[in-house]
This record gives C-alpha cells, sequence and structure tokens, in this order.
C-alpha cells in the first residue's frame, strides 16, 4: 500500500493516539479507506478496530435495507 506522511499540530487535550483514532473512524465512515486500512492507520487488530467503529456507531457494514433483505433471502 503506498502512503504519505502527515504532520500537523494537535490541541494539547488531544492526544496523538486520539487523532489518529479518529481519523481512520472518519476515513472508513466516508469510503475512503477499506476496514484493514483504518484498522491499520488507527494502531489496531480488524476485529478491535470493529469494536472502535461500534463505540462511534459506525456500521462496520452499511447495507441499505433493501439490499440487506435480499441479501438474506427476505
Amino acid at each position: 500500500m503506498a502512503a504519505r506522511e502527515l504532520s500537523l499540530e494537535l490541541p494539547l487535550a488531544v492526544s496523538e493516539d486520539e487523532a489518529r483514532v479518529l481519523l481512520a473512524v472518519k476515513l472508513y465512515e466516508a469510503g475512503r479507506v477499506s476496514l484493514g486500512q483504518a484498522a491499520r492507520l488507527a494502531g489496531f487488530s480488524k476485529r478491535a478496530f470493529m469494536e472502535v467503529l461500534g463505540q462511534h456507531k459506525v456500521p462496520v457494514f452499511n447495507y441499505a435495507a433493501g439490499d440487506l433483505a435480499e441479501e438474506v433471502g427476505l
């Protein structure tokens, strides 16, 4: 995976780890990175990052209701 480095100044109230996790969550939520990419960015395993997504109320699977019903055969 090709990557770029970003450098920025954070307020003292925001830790580097918190900023990294929040960035990963938002990039995943926006569909800009995959689950694996977001997990690596945040410094978590996929499973642990899925739990982080739940804490931030971001669905791991983003299905429209009709698509989900079709997928499960309803």
